[in-house]
């Protein structure tokens, strides 16, 4: 089965200069300019030559479909999921739904009720650790989730950090 990313936001948060570097890193060459627009790419494969058109801004009307096609391209020309080729491009995830399993608690603060905890969960077919900060209720329904092995569930902005 192939699974594909559709999600709009997750597309809009891929920067053009990002898929750039990683074309550059991974032996594609910049062959030329696309009107103003774009610029095409091109690697030799086994099967015959590739082609990304690469969108130089995220401002033009066909940028989430040039990039679903660049995602879908890099797959079938390493071998990988376009799930696996999405998670290299993601640091940011505004608005992302979770589920997992607490696995960690850390030192609650001692001036109130608050604390860090760690959350296991799958996120674009990986499975990451998510540090999550939580207050009051949510860090005791934590501990609860934690002590009883239950499944979490959290909304908020995800970002990577290094």
């Amino acid at each position: 089965m192939k699974v594909t990313v559709q999600d709009t936001e997750i597309i809009n948060n891929i920067e053009p200069h990002q898929l750039r570097e990683y074309l550059q890193s991974h032996g594609w060459h910049e062959d030329r300019a696309f009107l103003n627009n774009a610029t095409i790419w091109h690697k030799q494969a086994e099967r015959g030559e590739l082609e990304i058109l690469l969108p130089n801004t995220k401002n033009i009307g066909d940028y989430q479909p040039r990039i679903r096609e660049a995602i879908a391209i890099l797959a079938a020309a390493e071998n990988l999921s376009q799930m696996e080729i999405f998670s290299k491009f993601i640091h940011d995830y505004p608005n992302c739904k979770i589920q997992g399993f607490v696995t960690q608690l850390a030192t609650p603060n001692g001036d109130k009720l608050s604390g860090k905890i760690t959350v296991v969960c799958r996120i674009l077919d990986n499975l990451i650790k998510v540090k999550i900060e939580l207050i009051e209720r949510d860090y005791i329904l934590a501990i609860k989730a934690y002590q009883e092995r239950l499944p979490v569930t959290c909304t908020g902005d995800l970002a990577k950090r290094k």
